[in-house]
Order: C-alpha cells, then sequence, then structure tokens
C-alpha cells in the first residue's frame, strides 16, 4: 500500500516543525503549507537533510493534493483558515488536529471557552461531513519534537470521529519513532486531552523543566 501524502499546515511553527521533520524522518511523503510557499521553502532548506519534507506548497495546494492533514496552526487562526479553503479538502481526507486553545486570563494561562468544546469539535464544525477528523499530537511538548536527537518515548492520546479517524490517527502517531498512540474514543474526548496539555505546561513551570510528558501504565 503507498505511504498517504501528510500536508502538514503551519509546518514551519514550533509544532509543526517537529511534526514535519519527524514525520519526514520516518519515511512519509510531507508537505509543509504554509501561507507563503516560498518562505516556507527558504525555512525547510535549512533544515538537517534527513529531516526536509518532500515539498512546500501554499495552504491550498498543500490540502488539496492531500490524503492527511495535520493542523499545526495557531488556534487563533484555525476558524479562518478553514472557511476559506474547506473547498480544497477532498473527501475521506483525514484531518489530525494538533492545536490547543490557550490563552492568558488575569496572568493565568488557561484553555480558552470553546462553543463546541475542544479545538477538535471546533474545526470538526467547520470541515465538510466527508472529511474525517481526529486529535493527536496535542501533548508532545513541541521542543522535544523539534530536537531530532532526543528519544520522545510517551505516549499520544488520540481520539477521532470515527473508529476509522481513530484507526488512521494511531497509524500517522505509530510512525513517529518513540510515540505509542493511545486511542481514548470519540472526538469529545480532546476536551481532556486539552486539559492534559495544560496540565503538562503547569508541570514544566512548577518544576522548571520543559519536556513533562506522559505514559499510561498498565495497557
Amino acid at each position: 500500500m503507498p505511504q498517504p501524502a501528510v500536508a502538514v499546515l503551519g509546518g514551519t511553527g514550533h509544532q509543526g516543525r517537529g511534526l514535519a521533520q519527524r514525520l519526514a524522518l520516518a519515511g512519509l511523503h510531507v508537505v509543509v503549507g504554509s501561507r507563503d510557499a516560498a518562505r516556507a521553502a527558504a525555512a525547510v532548506a535549512e533544515w538537517p537533510p534527513q529531516t526536509r519534507p518532500s515539498t512546500t506548497a501554499a495552504y491550498a495546494s498543500a490540502i488539496a493534493d492531500a490524503d492527511i492533514v495535520v493542523l499545526a496552526v495557531p488556534f487563533e487562526s484555525v476558524g479562518s483558515m478553514l472557511e476559506q479553503h474547506r473547498a480544497f479538502f477532498k473527501p475521506e481526507t483525514l484531518v489530525v488536529d494538533v492545536t490547543v486553545p490557550l490563552t492568558v486570563t488575569g496572568g493565568v494561562l488557561t484553555l480558552a471557552e470553546v462553543p463546541e468544546g475542544s479545538a477538535a469539535e471546533h474545526v470538526r464544525a467547520r470541515l465538510p461531513p466527508p472529511v474525517r477528523v481526529a486529535a493527536a499530537f496535542k501533548t508532545v511538548p513541541a521542543g522535544l519534537l523539534g530536537n531530532g536527537t532526543r528519544p520522545l518515548d510517551c505516549d499520544e492520546f488520540v481520539c477521532g470521529d470515527s473508529p476509522e479517524s481513530r484507526g488512521r490517527a494511531v497509524e500517522l502517531v505509530r510512525a513517529v519513532v518513540g510515540l505509542r498512540p493511545i486511542d481514548v474514543g470519540p472526538l469529545p474526548r480532546a476536551r481532556a486531552i486539552e486539559h492534559l496539555t495544560l496540565l503538562a505546561i503547569a508541570i514544566n513551570k512548577r518544576h522548571k523543566v520543559s519536556d513533562a510528558r506522559f505514559k499510561v501504565m498498565g495497557i
């Protein structure tokens, strides 16, 4: 079976860069999608050769050619970006939402209120029904992802709008060396996953570290 084409939108950003590089290291056909394809091409040209994507493209082209679209853009940009580009998604494309709606309220980092309940459900509400949605890569530290010489050695939680969505997202997570996917069920479970991201950040701050992450024991 041929490898799926994976578009990482926001693939030169903090989280997206590490994901694009790790997926490329896994041998997948990776396209870095950006608002500015030329700037993206210049950025990835400076990456280590083995971590460079197959190509770079503007959002519309990256989406149209992808079997899997990884959303690694800032959460506040997700709604407008999806509404602008929803016509470019092929039926049965899997969208993997990486975003977490973090905000600062009264000097305290918290999760922004999302009417749909979570970032992943916010994404689901803005895509055509044939497009599938899963959530993954929300708790693995961005800084660790971006350092290809360090092992990840953690679990990554996956939920989705159908068993097929979760299965495909599980395989994508499994392709990244050092990550073990944990299927936690339907898409609303993204609410709990996003709270875990906030918890990991709090652990980092409390213990003066940067790479707090999760492992599930007993399974």
